[in-house]
């Protein structure tokens, strides 16, 4: 799986970090996957030292508190959604740029992995996620004393792709991209005029939150269809569809749009139901897959970790000027509005 590493020591608390803002630096985030994989174990700050006053928030960037990256002290260990992944790493390149010393793990592993990570064994701070917690997830971080917080930090588009040679899939209805996913064996199964042959299939693995969220919408959540496809591969990696459908053309697969814009001179994009993914689309709702991307932590968490609380001010204090050169597309106003209150709200503000 995708991951990556960064990392520098930390010198100074919290209290510090609050108090002024180091002037952000221009960056050119590299969404390109990390293969390197290092442990670390987040180091916990002093709580009582930590808690932020009243006089400490009188700077402000938009809703939240300035943070100022040199002042942070302490480790943040991520995991989650692939298509998460590319946004969370620049925001963790921009913070480590800007200051902060400290090591940031960001594992991609999907997004019920990373809900397994942060509900069940309670290995890390923040679950980056493709898809909203499901209950039973909810369940599983109660069982160890969390209450997960939803932070909307963008919105994606599914891509639906195929290779360059394939000059018959250009536009393509909700129900026929279930029988592509799905039923239909050969590409002619689906109109007759396409080439009578076999449809490879190449979709995230069933730890996705993109699985998820397509089987959701595509087959109203009954994942048995796509699952008995035939040839189907499944991967958590979205390197490793992209190049299946590079590689044939009558291959099929679908993923964040991030990845498409990444290998747009070896793929095609397909249109649903006249309406291809971009920006506009994503953000009107016109297109038929498009969803939200999100970050997830805990206040207890965060009280005790104020290194965290940072990071998740800092990614969303800035993830807008930095969402579209990833290649996704910000949330709604109202969104992220909602989820700078939900860190006030965490940490008592």
């Amino acid at each position: 799986m995708l991951k990556k590493i960064f990392g520098l020591m930390a010198t100074i608390g919290l209290t510090a970090m609050l108090a002024a803002c180091a002037a952000p630096a221009t960056v050119a985030p590299t969404a390109a996957p990390i293969t390197e994989v290092v442990s670390t174990e987040a180091s916990a700050t002093d709580v009582s030292a930590a808690e932020p006053t009243k006089e400490m928030m009188t700077e402000e960037h938009g809703m939240l508190p300035m943070v100022d990256p040199t002042s942070v002290e302490g480790d943040v260990i991520t995991a989650g959604s692939s298509t998460v992944f590319p946004l969370s790493e620049v925001m963790a390149q921009r913070f480590i740029d800007e200051g902060y010393a400290g090591n940031i793990t960001i594992d991609s592993v999907g997004t019920g992995a990373g809900f397994e990570r942060f509900c069940v064994s309670g290995e890390t701070d923040i679950a980056n996620a493709s898809r909203a917690i499901k209950d039973s997830e909810k369940e599983a971080c109660a069982a160890i004393g969390r209450e997960p917080i939803e932070f909307r930090v963008g919105t994606d588009a599914l891509a639906v792709v195929v290779n360059p040679e394939n000059d018959w899939a250009t536009d393509i209805t909700m129900a026929e991209l279930a029988l592509l996913f799905g039923t239909a064996e050969k590409w002619s199964d689906v109109r007759p005029e396409w080439p009578a042959e076999s449809i490879l299939r190449f979709t995230p693995g069933t730890d996705s939150g993109t699985f998820d969220y397509f089987v959701e919408v595509v087959f109203e959540k009954d994942k048995t269809v796509p699952l008995a496809a035939k040839n189907l591969q499944l991967s958590e990696d979205d390197n490793v569809l992209v190049a299946g459908v590079e590689g044939n053309p009558y291959a099929i697969g679908y993923f964040g749009y991030a990845y498409f814009q990444e290998n747009a001179d070896k793929l095609n994009a397909v249109a649903i139901d006249g309406v291809a993914p971009s920006f506009e689309t994503a953000e009107d709702g016109t297109y038929p897959i498009s969803r939200p991307l999100f970050i997830y932590s805990d206040a207890t968490l965060l009280a005790e970790k104020p290194q965290v609380a940072a990071f998740i001010n800092f990614y969303l204090t800035y993830v807008n000027e930095e969402i579209a050169n990833v290649g996704y597309f910000p949330a709604s106003e109202d969104a992220l509005k909602a989820s700078m209150q939900n860190w006030l709200d965490a940490v008592g503000q």
